[in-house]
Order: C-alpha cells, then structure tokens, then sequence
C-alpha cells in the first residue's frame, strides 16, 4: 500500500509540472558576421519531427518543453543546439566556411559544394536576372561560365540556343538536356516547337516558380545521364513549400518596349533622287507618297505579368500553389502572347518521416499570334514613294496588281498587309507533373528506395488563314492550313542509395543503382486547303514514337574529408539504333582533394576553401532524328505524297485510276551512338572566410562518330542524303568566375560577380564522299540569296571551327574600298572557282563573359548584369541582299536598298559576291542585359509581411563595332532578324 502511495504522490507531483513546462519558446535566428537576421531558417526539437522555420524578420515560435533541446539550422551555416530553459532563445549561426554546406542539386540526388567533384554550378534565385522574363532561360542569361544563350529574336517569349562549352555535334542536337523537377524534357528545334504552337520548350514554366538552375558541364556530373549529356544538363528546381502559417506572395508589374534600331534604307527624297540617277526610265513608276516602312511595321509595345502564389502546411502537410498571368505584344505589330500558368506542389511526409512523398503537377495555357517575320525584309525593300492604303485594291492595302486583277508574283508586297491580313494563331496547352517517393527502409534505415513516375503531355492547334486579300498569297483564292500536335512523354526512375558514415575509419560513402524507362509519342496532322473550298485538302498525319531505356549507378566515397571518389556508369538502349549498336555505355570517374583539409592549412586565416578535381567519363548522343524518320538504321517503306500518285488504268466512268506508290526509304544499318569523352580538371578557391570564391577549370572534349545528314554516292543507297555517322571533333577550353561579397555591413552590402570562359573548337576527321568543294560539309540552312550560289556560306571542314565561314578572299583597292568581283585566286590557276574558296572566321564565340553585382543600402537595392562576346563573326546577308544597285530593278517593282551600298558601291552583278569575305563581319559585343533599381518596406503591418517596389531597364545598352542591327544572331547568318526591344518595367512584390 505505501509503494502504491509513493507511486501517486509522485504522479501528482511530476504531472503539474510535466503540463506547465510545455511553454511557447520564440527568439530571433542571426548570423554572427553582421548580425542581420536569417529568414528560413529550419528549428526542429531533437530527436523528433516537430519544428518550423524563421520569417522574412528571422523570428520564429514553437511549442516546447523546459529542457528539450533546438537544433538552428541554415544552408551555409553550422548547426547550433541550444537547451530550452525559457520562452525566449535567441540564436546566432556561424558561417559554415569550412564545411561549405550549400547544397547543390545533381542527377538522381544532391551533394554539397564541398563534396561536389565533377564541375557544377548552382545559380540560386537571388542570383537570378530580373525584369520582365517571358522565358525561363533569361534568368541564366551571363550568369555561369561556359553557359552561352543566344534568344532567338526579340519576340515576346521567343526560345532560345543554349550552348554549354560550345556543344559537342555537328549537325544532331547540340541543346543540352532540361529537367524540371526530376522529368526530363524532349528538346524539339525552333521550327519544331513552334509548329506545335508554341514558341518555347520552357514555356510551362513560369519563371516566378524557379528556386534555382543547376548546371552539370563535364562528364563526371553529367554521365549518371548517358546518352543526353553530351551537351551538359541544367536541371531546374522549382520553389517548394514549408510547415507553418499559410504565407502569400503577389508580384504583378507593367512593362513598355521600344524598338532601339533600324536597319539603314533610303527615304523616300533620297530614293527619288536615287532612281532618277540610275533608272531614269522608271521615274514614272514611282508613287507619292513619303514612306517609312519600318515605322510602319513596328510600334511600341506593352506588357503585363502578374503572379499569385500561397505556401505552408495545411494539416503538417507542406505545399505551395500558384497561379501566373503573362500578356507581351511584339514590337512587329499583331505579334502577341498570352500565357496562363498554374503549379502545386504537396510533400507530406508519413511513417515517422520514412516516407517522404512530392508531388509536383504545373500547366499551361498559352495563346500565340504569331506575326509574318517576312514583314521585316519587305519594309527594307518595299518602294518608300508608295502609299499604305489604296482602298480601290483588294484588302484595301497599296499592292501591285496584273491588269486582269491578279498579283503579281515577282514583286516584294505591301508588309503592313502582310502582317494586318494574315492571321497565324495557335494555342498551346502542356501539363507536366511527377510523383517522386522516398522510403527510407524500417529495417535498413541506411538504404533508401526512389520511384519517381512523370509525364509531359502537351496539345497544340492553330489556323493559319491567308485571305485572297492578301496579294503575297499564290493561290488567287486564299490558303488555310490548320495543324493539331499531340505529345506524350512518359518517364519512371526507380533507384536505390545507400549512405553510411564508417566513424573509424573517418570515412563516409553512398551508392545509387537504378533503372530509367521514358517513352516519347507524338502525333500531328496538318491540312492544307483553298481558301474557297475548292479541291481536295492536302492531309499529313504523321505518328513518331521513340524509347530510351537505361540502367546507372554512382559511387561516392569520402575519405578524412579530404579525398573524395566518384565513380558512375549508365548503360542506355534506344529503338533510334539497331542491333549490336544499340545500347550504349557511358562510363566516368572523378577524383577531389579537399586541400584546406589537411594539416598545414589547418589554422589558415586567408584560404577558407582549396579543393581539386580532376574528372574523366564518356556520355553520348541520339537526337539524328531528321525529319520523320525516328528509326534511320530500319529498312521501311512510305506511301507517295499528294501529286505523286501513277494512274493505273480508268474505272467504269471512264475516269482515270490514281494508285498510291510505296517506296523504299534511305537507311543505314550501321548507325550508332555518337560518343563524346571529357578530360577535366578544376581548382575551387575561398578566401577570407569564403567571402570571395570562385574556380578555374580546364577541360578538352572530343566527341567520335559524329551524326550529320551528307550526301552520299549516287547509287550507294535510296536518296543522295542520309544520316550516319561521319567523323570527330574537339572542343578544349578554359573557365574561370569568381565571386565577391566586397562589403557586408549592416547598413550597406556589395556583392560582385564576373565569369570567363573560352572554347576552342575544331572537326579533326571527316568520312565522306561526294561534298565538294572542300574537304567538309555544308551547313544545313546557311544558304545564302546572293547572286549564282545556293550551297551554304558555313561549312564543317576538317582543321578549322564547326560553322567556320567558307569564302572568297576580298580584294580592296589602294584607298580600302572592296574591288566588285576581284577575288584572290588562291590555287593560282587563273580561274575563279569554288577551289578558291576558304575557310575564314567563325559564329560561335571565342569567348565570352558575364558580369553581375547587387548592391544593398538599408531599404534601397540595385542589381545589374552584363556580359560580351568576343571572336564571334556574323555574315551580313542584309548587306549581301540589299546593299547593292542591282536590287533596285530585278523585279516588276521598284526596291529600295540599303544605305551601306554609298560604302561598297556594289553594283551587284558579280557571281563572287555572294561568298565574299567582305559579308564576314566582327560582331563582338558587350551588352548591358538589364538593370534594376528596388525599395522595400518590412514590417508593412505586421512583422512578417514586405512590399518590394522595382523598376527595371532591360536591353539598356550594346557596344560594338558590327554594323549590321544587332551583333546577337543564331549561328551567324543575318538575314532578317526580330529585333530585340528595349524595355522598361515597373512593379510590385508583396509577401504577406
């Protein structure tokens, strides 16, 4: 009875005291340095899963018990573990300098920044351009060494050419692979993408929605991908939710563009006066009027882009969702875009945070009008004397007309009326979602298991209607053609990794094995018809279907913390390759020595971080696709097209009988995976408690059996052209960036950025018959309209730059001024021919650089990023076109011409103008991409609410000595390019 009394009495006693020591505990989260508060900073009781985080104030609350103990956690940070004994724990966070903590996201997993051995960087969403971004790859724009993006014009949301380390191929794709939250994107061409009725791969994606860009660029990082990661990986990650208070976000803004430039032609007084001196007999076809063309085409342009977005934890059920709004006119009129997007992202954790589920699912629906660009190089060359309007022709526009009422076919047309009657539109509507489930084994706690199931599904429909109205339209009845894309792109990864930390031997290691299966489906119908019904539509439906299959593993393996291992392998198998040939193996290994480690730097008060890597691995390429054909080692057989059919006798009617042919298609047995093999090595630096960082790498890549489309000898096969594998190249280079936080105080802060990279590219061997002259291949798509040639003005030759410039040698006379015609004979055969053609120059940049810096002053922030290219030559095809006297008269029209024909005084008659090297102009250049000026005001009427007011400047300036619109072109042939506005932007972010 008294061991009972005793047991009681001590019950009453510890259970009052057991309920009143559950107290509210709340502080503030500091970093030691300059003592600023630490917004998202993670607090969890010890030994359980209960815990929150810090707002934008670094306060925080949780409920706890005197004597439970708080772990302080912050990327970048040391944990700090602090004793409950009240209801306010403040904590103060050191700088984790040494263990370097950031984590870095790469494929299958995350390492940190010190663990990392192959080359990574990671571009966090500070770090980010700001402006109005219509496409997510603008926010990397100048921000990491060896990454070049080249946009494809100045319309709103254009895609654009993303080249890491100046791409490993020749004609197959050179784009890097894009991940998106664990799924892999398929990578169409521009023409591609857009006839799906979209602009851009990424335009799902709303860039509000981007936590942070992680870039894997040698073949250490990149191989656990095999045979897509020739080209590097940038894997984006998207904003993810928190436990805790439901928290909003409102950022909404307005911008107005501007075109900067036009192209110089002549006006209307000077062009009278031009044609009364060379073509006095067509005075009397001139109009008039005072006509500027381009003034016409190209106006202002306004746009608007608001974002939504709500995040905590509903239930302890982490999630955020957003929504996201973007309208942008093109500065060329009836250029539009109008882009709804939503995101949801749910990661609840279950079974004592064994199993931790995301779910990611995001949308779009995107509204495309897309203007006739052939606008641009009709304004150049249309009659400036003419009228606009004439309301006595069809459509009411100025166009030229036979006397029976029809167009003339051998005439530039009215480009307003190009623009204002043709009506091009599309709608393009995409999902892409995934569930990714993390298990950490019950009874193998050291194991975890990893499924991950994704799909990208996107529909796309457009109309494009040119009216009989429109004179530039053949068919005097008008055309419609309408399209419907469909596209499945279905993706499971499953792995498993295992992770231990082995205390006596001081070593820690982990280990990922794993099988990926993706299937790619597309399917598109296009038809086209008389704009009156007449006649049959002409109907193309075409299925393509392709699979990739692939088995990997990774080892890491961390010794003292100082020397590091990394050994990964994949083995793929894709159905665009046949026997023998189609699985590939993609091996890479990777060494790091974590210098500041050791000893002797131990106590050191300048290096904070010393690390090496040196890294090999192979990694490959598939995408030969041309055209169609997905499967080019397969002996098939296609029907003939529409008009192509062989009549076979008449039915009862007498009528004729028309039988579809079947022909044989152009294959090759043997092709296989191009393969590219990557040696690199690279030192990262910290100084002064890593408050300046960076690193240098050199590397040299070599990529064998190179795929490219050439021809072929006659007989050899069923076309003159056939995709196959055709030789080698290199690519060697160097890369440096370097970081700075110049001043960190309390009141003002300066961070600075610079990045530098250089790549030096050559074809070293090429297997081909039947590509002269020249020991190479012409560039697909570089032709060039100039007078007698229709090759390509880049070719791939062996020795030189992949698209180097394959010309004749200028001639000039005594006083600079080119000499028409007059080439060097370079075989001093005394006939000028295409043996004497060289090759001169290149497109593709020598180097190039980014520069970015943020300042702080108390409530005032501005931020600004820059970058140039150097060594990098445009072929003026406007200059080649229209800078000459010949362009006036070589229709039934009168055409204007460029003003640069005063310089060359180029009468245009001359076959060896085309190919001149005079066309091959310096188009080095440095671009001011945006500046951004920000005020912001916490506490707004409560602690954790803020309202940031911004304006940004985009496109603000461009040095450089090309003298063509902008130095800034895709691969280098400028013919008619968009050009890019300049843009002015004001707006509002409100977290509350």
């Amino acid at each position: 009875m008294k061991i009972v009394q005793k047991f009681l009495l001590v019950i009453l006693f510890v259970f009052p005291v057991m309920i009143f020591a559950q107290i509210t505990v709340g502080g503030t989260v500091t970093e030691q340095t300059t003592g600023s508060p630490l917004p998202g900073a993670t607090i969890i009781i010890k030994g359980t899963s209960t815990g929150t985080s810090t707002d934008f104030d670094g306060n925080y609350q949780i409920a706890a018990s005197i004597g439970d103990i708080l772990q302080f956690s912050y990327v970048g940070y040391q944990v700090l573990e602090l004793t409950v004994s009240g209801p306010t724990l403040n904590a103060t966070l050191v700088e984790d300098a040494q263990q370097l903590d950031e984590i870095v996201i790469i494929g299958y997993g995350t390492t940190t920044k010190k663990d990392a051995t192959g080359s990574v960087i990671g571009v966090t969403e500070e770090e980010l351009n700001q402006g109005f971004i219509a496409s997510p790859q603008d926010l990397l724009v100048g921000k990491a060494a060896g990454v070049n993006i080249t946009t494809n014009g100045g319309a709103p949301g254009s895609g654009s050419q993303i080249r890491i380390r100046g791409g490993s191929s020749l004609d197959a794709s050179n784009d890097p692979l894009i991940i998106v939250d664990g799924v892999p994107l398929d990578s169409p061409g521009a023409d591609e993408q857009r006839n799906s009725g979209s602009r851009n791969v990424f335009d799902f994606v709303n860039p509000n929605d981007i936590a942070s860009f992680s870039i894997l660029k040698d073949a250490s990082a990149t191989a656990i991908y095999g045979s897509r990661a020739s080209n590097g990986v940038i894997i984006i990650t998207t904003k993810k939710g928190a436990t805790g208070d439901l928290k909003f976000s409102l950022n909404t803004s307005a911008s107005a563009s501007t075109i900067k430039e036009v192209i110089g032609v002549f006006g209307a007084e000077d062009y009278r006066e031009l044609i009364g001196q060379r073509l006095p007999n067509r005075v009397e076809d001139l109009g008039p009027a005072n006509t500027n063309w381009q003034e016409q085409i190209f106006s202002s342009a306004l746009g608007t882009d608001t974002n939504f977005s709500v995040s905590g934890g509903i239930k302890g059920i982490p999630f955020r969702a957003s929504i996201g709004y973007t309208q942008q006119d093109g500065i060329l009129k009836t250029e539009a875009l109008e882009r709804t997007t939503l995101s949801l992202n749910v990661t609840p954790r279950l079974f004592d945070d064994k199993l931790k589920i995301e779910i990611n699912g995001r949308g779009s629906y995107v509204e495309n009008n897309f203007a006739d660009t052939g606008a641009i190089g009709s304004a150049l060359e249309f009659d400036p004397t003419q009228p606009v309007f004439d309301a006595s022709l069809p459509g009411g526009f100025f166009d030229y007309y036979e006397n029976d009422g029809t167009a003339t076919t051998n005439t530039i047309n009215n480009p307003l009326a190009l623009l204002q009657l043709r009506d091009n539109g599309a709608i393009a509507r995409r999902f892409v979602g995934n569930a990714k489930f993390d298990y950490q084994l019950h009874f193998f706690p050291d194991i975890t298991a990893t499924l991950n199931l994704g799909i990208d599904k996107s529909m796309g429909d457009g109309t494009d209607n040119q009216p009989p109205t429109l004179a530039a339209q053949a068919i005097v009845d008008g055309r419609i053609r309408t399209f419907e894309q469909d596209e499945e792109n279905k993706l499971m990864d499953f792995y498993l990794k295992y992770a231990k930390e082995f205390d006596k031997i001081d070593s820690r290691l982990d280990f990922t094995a794993g099988y990926s299966y993706q299937n790619f489906y597309e399917d598109r119908m296009s038809v086209d018809l008389r704009g009156d019904g007449v006649g049959d539509p002409l109907i193309i439906n075409t299925i393509l279907e392709s699979n990739l299959q692939s088995f990997f593993g990774r080892f890491n393996y961390t010794l003292k913390d100082r020397y590091l291992l990394t050994l990964t392998y994949r083995r793929d198998g894709s159905s665009r390759f046949g026997g023998d040939n189609r699985w590939g193996n993609f091996p890479a290994a990777a060494l790091a020595w974590n210098i500041t480690e050791e000893d002797f730097l131990a106590n050191s008060k300048t290096l904070s971080n010393l690390k090496l890597r040196l890294g090999w691995g192979i990694t490959g390429q598939q995408d030969v696709l041309q055209g169609t054909d997905t499967q080019p080692f397969l002996p098939q057989f296609a029907p003939s097209e529409n008009g192509a059919s062989t009549q076979l006798g008449q039915d009862a009617n007498g009528n004729p009988v028309f039988i579809t042919t079947i022909r044989a298609q152009p294959f090759d047995a043997n092709i296989k995976w191009e393969e590219t093999t990557t040696y690199n090595i690279g030192l990262d630096f910290g100084l002064f408690n890593n408050r300046i960082n960076g690193a240098i790498e050199a590397y040299y890549r070599e990529t064998e059996d190179l795929l490219s489309t050439v021809n072929v000898a006659a007989g050899s096969n069923l076309t003159n052209r056939l995709p196959t594998n055709i030789g080698s190249l290199t690519n060697k280079g160097v890369e440096f960036f370097l970081n700075a936080a110049i001043f960190e105080r309390d009141d003002f802060s300066w961070h600075l950025g610079f990045n530098f990279a250089y790549n030096d590219n050559q074809v070293e061997r090429l297997f081909l018959t039947g590509n002269n002259p020249g020991s190479g291949i012409p560039v697909s798509g570089t032709s060039l309209i100039g007078i007698g040639g229709d090759d390509g003005a880049q070719w791939h030759l062996v020795g030189e730059p992949t698209r180097s410039y394959f010309v004749f040698e200028q001639i000039y006379d005594e006083q600079g001024v080119p000499i028409e015609g007059t080439v060097r004979d370079l075989n001093n055969d005394n006939i000028i021919n295409d043996l004497d053609r060289r090759p001169y120059k290149q497109a593709a940049p020598l180097a190039i650089f980014g520069l970015n810096s943020r300042f702080n002053y108390k409530q005032w922030d501005f931020s600004f990023s820059a970058r140039a290219n150097y060594g990098n030559y445009n072929y003026n095809g406007i200059d080649l076109n229209r800078g000459n006297y010949r362009n006036l008269n070589i229709g039934q029209d009168l055409r204007n011409v460029a003003t640069s024909v005063l310089q060359s005084n180029f009468q245009g008659t001359n076959n060896q103008i085309t190919f001149s090297d005079y066309y091959v102009r310096d188009a080095s250049f440095i671009r001011m991409d945006n500046m951004t000026l920000g005020y912001t005001i916490n506490k707004l009427w409560k602690e954790d609410t803020r309202m940031r007011i911004f304006s940004t400047l985009q496109n603000v300036f461009l040095i450089t000595e090309y003298d063509g619109l902008d130095p800034e072109i895709t691969n280098g042939i400028d013919n008619n390019i968009y050009p890019r506005p300049f843009t002015v932007q004001v707006g509002l972010s409100l977290d509350f």
